[in-house]
Parts: structure tokens; C-alpha cells; sequence
């Protein structure tokens, strides 16, 4: 039966297509690290209250990163070069969503609605994020191999979520609501067609690596279409509501380290 448990028990079991997964998975955080960073040095003088909890936000990327290289290491594996058409994180930032990287290279300091930019993608990709991981924890949690780099990675998704939540909700409250309201609104839009591309790029790198049929490929493709064809009638919206969440202050403590995998 084809379903998500048994595609990414497939794509766990050849080394292959386990290489290019957790390549794509590293260089995607590696770059969210830098990115929040280098907002993290550049915060506004209004704002430093959230300098830290940025930059605990780019280390918990960071780290994640490193995990990822972790279990390439573990199986004797080194990355491999991420495949433009399955880079995310780029392509968001080429669609324009988010900072640009010119503007972070800059030693220029970011401004208010910079910020509310920043935490708008933020909350809509971490969205995406905690339920990718969540998927793979309710499947994956107990499997010997990634199941301890699941568990950690899918309770920092949950934290940067509920951070932005938080966030978001202080500067609307502060007078920012509807500039907050179009920021997501446009990002959510944008990262769902995002998503579908890069889904349909690695699901064709994946097949090509692990041999599927054409027939099977074509069940795939459909599949991505039919999410995204929800995603663009209704499914978007829950990417952008605000809501207090249960735990206050998820970035406030310093980072967690990351467990040794060899």
C-alpha cells in the first residue's frame, strides 16, 4: 500500500536516496541557521528583546543541520549537492518571500516591518516544518537509526512555531495586525506553490534513484497535485491564524545540544 510510512521507509532503506533526504534536510537548515543569524545581528534597537530568541531560533537550525550530517556520517555516507529544483529555502527567497539575502549581508540595521516580514515567513515555514516532523515522529520515533534526531528536531519545530505565534501576536496587539494579516497571507500562498514544485522534484529524483514505475510516479504527481489543490482552496488558512500558544516563551532558553550519532 503506498503511503507516506511506506515511502520514507523505502527511501530510508537505500542509501542513495537516504544521501540526497538528508542532504536536502542539512542544507535547508544549515541556511534557515544563517538567515536567522544574521537577523539575529541586525535586529532593530526597538526590538533587541527578540535578538536572542532569533538567534536561539538559528542555532536550533543549525544544529539540526549537523544532525542530519550526523546520519550521513553514521552510514558511511558523505552529502551529496542539493539539486537546485529541491532547494526550498532558495526558492522561497527567489520567489521573494522573506528577507533577502542581500539585505542580511548588509550591515544596515532591519527595520519594524522587516521584522514582522521575517516572523510572517516564519510562521508559515515552520508550519510546514512541525508537521513534516511530526508526520515522521508518529512513524519514526522508535526506528534505531533516526529516531532519537526525530523526536529533538520535531520538539524544536513545535518551539519555533509557538515562538512565532507569540511574537506575532505581541506586535498586532501593538498596532501591527494588519500588516501582519497581508504578510501572511502572502507568504502562505507563495510557500504552497513552493512546496508543490519541490515536492514533485524530489519525489522525481527519488524515483529515478530508487527505480519506481512510471505508473507509480504518475500516482505520486497526482497526489502532490490533489494537496496542493487543497492547500490553494483552504488548507492555506491554518498557515495563517494566530493563537496564544500553550507554552509561553519556547525560545527563551539557550539551545539544545545535539546527540552523537556515530
Amino acid at each position: 500500500m503506498l503511503s507516506a510510512k511506506s515511502l520514507f521507509q523505502e527511501i530510508l532503506g537505500n542509501d542513495e536516496s537516504y544521501r540526497l533526504f538528508c542532504s536536502i534536510a542539512a542544507s535547508g537548515e544549515s541556511q534557515g541557521g544563517w538567515e536567522n543569524a544574521r537577523i539575529a545581528a541586525l535586529v532593530p534597537v526597538g526590538e533587541r528583546g527578540l535578538a536572542p530568541k532569533i538567534a536561539r531560533h538559528g542555532a536550533d537550525e543549525d544544529k539540526h543541520g549537523r544532525i542530519f550530517n550526523a546520519l550521513m556520517r553514521k552510514r558511511g555516507l558523505e552529502p551529496v549537492e542539493v539539486p537546485p529544483d529541491t532547494d526550498y529555502t532558495r526558492l522561497l527567497e527567489r520567489h521573494g518571500i522573506g528577507l533577502a539575502h542581500d539585505k542580511l549581508k548588509s550591515d544596515q540595521p532591519l527595520t519594524v516591518p522587516d521584522i514582522l516580514t521575517y516572523l510572517a515567513h516564519s510562521r508559515v515555514t515552520e508550519q510546514r516544518a512541525s508537521e513534516q516532523m511530526d508526520l515522521l515522529r508518529r512513524h519514526f520515533a522508535g526506528h534505531p537509526d533516526i529516531g532519537r534526531a526525530v523526536k529533538m528536531i520535531s520538539a524544536d519545530e513545535d518551539n519555533h512555531l509557538a515562538y512565532c505565534h507569540e511574537e506575532l501576536l505581541r506586535l498586532a496587539y501593538a498596532g501591527h495586525g494588519r500588516a501582519i494579516q497581508r504578510a501572511l497571507r502572502e507568504c502562505a500562498l507563495a510557500e504552497i506553490r513552493v512546496y508543490r514544485d519541490v515536492s514533485l522534484a524530489v519525489m522525481a529524483h527519488m524515483g529515478r534513484l530508487l527505480g519506481w514505475s512510471g505508473a507509480r510516479a504518475t500516482v505520486l504527481v497526482a497526489g502532490i497535485h490533489a494537496v496542493y489543490a487543497y492547500e490553494r482552496a483552504a488548507g492555506w488558512r491554518r498557515m495563517v491564524s494566530l493563537k496564544m500558544p500553550e507554552r509561553r516563551g519556547a525560545l527563551n532558553g539557550p539551545v539544545t545540544t545535539a546527540p552523537e550519532f556515530a
